[in-house]
């Protein structure tokens, strides 16, 4: 009976934020994963059972780790009510910089994982809770961007909005992981020149005076 007891008060004694921070501070020490979750568990002093409640393996929890990053963004923004207001522009250039101040926090952490990512069109395991969630804010808001007028709508090409936002958002990671400047002051102007540029093209203009005319020339030569 003392056995089953200490081995429940290890368990409860486990949080999400306990195995998240341990962990990172383990790959960031030894510059490799634990040799088993046996161990870490061992060190950590909780029952390998508590481990298991938050993930099946090691990568589970790198997964549950980024995806951890930009749910606590969203969820931090959806609950300002000033941001609601926003317009999607603005929303989305809030969303990066918030986004960015996160993964500042843990940087360190981030550029072990960004070795490993060779190109945003190959997604590890790990991101693909975070991809996920990164493209359902930016459609949620595109969509809203729309039904305001801030955003043209345009068949079979909106809907790869947000994969395409995901290949900017890869675009703004390696330029983030490669910016020397103080405060990553470079980055920072990176997002606002690339996210104003995007949606200049995803408003009413140029594009769409494009489009036009080249359906003009089709209907034309028919």
């Amino acid at each position: 009976m003392k056995t089953a007891k200490k081995t429940t008060r290890k368990a409860a004694g486990a949080t999400d934020a306990t195995l998240r921070t341990a962990y990172i501070e383990y790959l960031l020490t030894h510059g490799a994963r634990p040799a088993s979750v046996y161990k870490f568990c061992q060190d950590l002093g909780i029952a390998e059972e508590a481990f298991y409640s938050y993930a099946g393996s090691f990568d589970g929890l790198e997964q549950h780790i980024w995806t951890g990053f930009m749910d606590h963004v969203i969820g931090r923004l959806q609950g300002d009510a000033e941001f609601s207001g926003f317009s999607s522009r603005d929303k989305i250039l809030t969303f990066y910089y918030a986004l960015l101040e996160e993964l500042k926090r843990n940087r360190s952490f981030v550029l072990l994982h960004a070795g490993n990512m060779q190109r945003p069109t190959l997604v590890p395991s790990y991101l693909k809770g975070f991809k996920a969630s990164f493209e359902r804010f930016i459609d949620n808001t595109l969509s809203l961007g729309k039904d305001r007028g801030e955003v043209a709508t345009r068949p079979l090409i909106d809907k790869r909005y947000p994969k395409l936002f995901w290949l900017h958002m890869g675009f703004i990671l390696t330029f983030w992981k490669n910016d020397n400047s103080a405060d990553f002051e470079k980055t920072d102007a990176a997002v606002e020149k690339s996210v104003n540029l995007a949606f200049d093209l995803l408003g009413k203009g140029a594009v769409d005076s494009a489009i036009d005319f080249g359906k003009f020339l089709y209907q034309t030569a028919r």
